[in-house]
């Protein structure tokens, strides 16, 4: 395979960060080019009435995504679907635009097939975001991941989440409430059930009166307990919105086998990958065995194979999302779970 054998590493000798940018860069020139869409798309795109999913009232042409982080300002959504994703997450975009943490902030772990970030919520805000779906009209259903802002205390964390809301509410297919990742300070504080229920609760009643409202799903991290993930269940159902996204990034270093001194010295940061595979699994499992199955959930976390997918559907999700997978395995990621689900 010409991506992992030459590609990916010449891509792992340059800043992760960096190479990010030159891939967008890259891939904005290649698509400009006349026909070269369609022939990404005759070669990665797979078409089969079976892969089709209608889960909270949208039509999904197949089950797999993109998670969001990867295409955050809503620059490469267009360009992106040519590789074959049934949807694509942007964001996490907050109401006004903000740096996010120091460089660097993005790093890999080969040996692991992970990554580790702390980006922390660096985005051109929810408005340019917004602008850019307007002006390029998505050719793939597009969810929208919102947070708060940095400076944002979390006692006013609310109204940072219903801005992203007014801001994207016409322009995307579904929502994203991102209040686990562990990059942004006392963020994780949100998932506790008062805030959380104060916060989609809101959220709902602005959604419920708007003439076309959107599905609401929360975005949980991997490290709650089960006695945490029981109030997440709670606060779902009682909430009454759309589902989850299970599960963010992970703060748990205990299976990496990447030397203990190099993690160290990386630092903070979400771990994404290969590390994570089972223990989203075992999350997906737990609140679908523990709602009865009463909501969607969208399955993330450790998925780089059509394996790693089929074992977060039997789990329970309905959906699944892809990221650090597809910068491990490459274009052709998509196509091989779709062409390997059961």
């Amino acid at each position: 395979m010409l991506y992992k054998s030459v590609v990916k590493p010449i891509f792992f000798l340059f800043d992760p960060e960096k190479i990010h940018h030159f891939v967008f860069k890259s891939l904005k020139l290649a698509f400009s080019l006349p026909g070269m869409a369609a022939m990404a798309r005759a070669v990665y795109v797979v078409k089969k009435p079976k892969l089709e999913r209608e889960v909270f009232g949208l039509k999904f042409p197949n089950p797999v995504g993109l998670a969001a982080g990867f295409d955050k300002d809503a620059k490469l959504f267009n360009e992106l679907a040519n590789f074959g994703f049934g949807f694509i997450e942007i964001g996490t975009v907050t109401p006004v635009a903000q740096p996010g943490n120091e460089l660097p902030r993005l790093f890999r772990l080969p040996a692991d097939q992970a990554l580790i970030n702390r980006m922390g919520f660096n985005n051109g805000g929810a408005k340019a975001a917004a602008e850019r779906l307007r002006k390029s009209a998505p050719k793939v259903l597009i969810g929208g991941n919102i947070g708060k802002n940095k400076v944002t205390p979390n006692d006013q964390a609310l109204n940072d989440y219903l801005l992203c809301y007014d801001d994207l509410v016409d322009v995307v297919d579904y929502f994203v409430v991102n209040v686990s990742s562990p990059n942004t300070p006392n963020l994780r504080e949100l998932q506790e059930k008062g805030p959380l229920l104060e916060l989609l609760g809101a959220l709902q009643k602005k959604n419920q009166v708007h003439p076309t409202p959107r599905p609401i799903l929360l975005k949980i991290a991997p490290d709650l307990n089960a006695s945490q993930l029981d109030d997440i269940v709670e606060i779902v159902l009682e909430s009454g919105i759309a589902g989850l996204i299970a599960t963010n990034t992970t703060i748990d270093r205990s299976k990496l086998t990447t030397p203990e001194k190099t993690v160290e010295e990386i630092g903070a940061g979400g771990l994404s990958g290969k590390p994570v595979t089972n223990r989203a699994t075992e999350v997906i499992r737990y609140i679908h065995e523990k709602s009865a199955g009463k909501f969607p959930i969208i399955g993330v976390g450790g998925i780089h194979c059509a394996k790693d997918a089929q074992e977060k559907l039997d789990a329970g999700a309905t959906l699944v999302q892809v990221y650090t997978g597809f910068i491990y395995e490459g274009p052709g990621l998509v196509k091989r779970i779709l062409k390997g689900l059961n």
